[in-house]
């Protein structure tokens, strides 16, 4: 999946959240955040921690990757 927005990082997190069956508040405990943040990490808050928003996708099991846009073969 191409992240091209906050709103993708968005949809993808609660995707996957959902894929695991997860609640929101199951989710933070795993992720070792408060579940407010979580909440608005699920709902595209524009201003949250990079870190954190990282942390997460590794509790989740979501890889990040980063491709040059000419080196990139979905461009």
């Amino acid at each position: 999946m191409k992240i091209l927005s906050v709103d993708s990082i968005s949809k993808l997190v609660r995707q996957r959240r959902i894929d695991l069956g997860l609640t929101q508040a199951e989710t933070a405990a795993m992720c070792n955040v408060g579940i407010r943040f979580f909440s608005e990490l699920e709902n595209g808050k524009t201003t949250l921690q990079i870190g954190k928003v990282l942390h997460c996708f590794e509790m989740l099991g979501i890889n990040l990757h980063a491709v040059n846009r000419e080196n990139d073969s979905e461009a």
